[in-house]
């Protein structure tokens, strides 16, 4: 089960407004590649929707069947938002339902 945890508004390519469902997924415990410690996430992706506004406040806190999952991908750069540090990734999280 996935969590939809928050709502974001954006522009299309047209100016247009849209909204996006920010789903999450349960708790998960890592082991650090670099101290060998454990720490606690979750994974997190989001979903494009027809919906309002008001039915995407609606739709905060429900659940939804399925997981969120790793997928590869073609490279893209990325901005560490903690250290502004740019890396390369060739995978992104997706929903996946049951």
């Amino acid at each position: 089960m996935v969590k939809i945890a928050n709502y974001r508004q954006h522009n299309n390519s047209e100016g247009k407004p849209f909204f996006t469902l920010e789903l999450q997924g349960g708790l998960e415990l890592v082991k650090s590649n670099s101290t060998g410690k454990f720490y606690a996430t979750v994974r997190t992706t989001s979903v494009s929707t027809t919906f309002d506004e008001t039915t995407c406040v609606a739709m905060v806190g429900q659940e939804l069947p399925g997981n969120i999952q790793k997928i590869e991908c073609e490279p893209y750069e990325y901005v560490v938002p903690s250290t502004g540090e740019k890396v390369e990734l060739t995978y992104s999280w997706t929903y996946v339902p049951e």
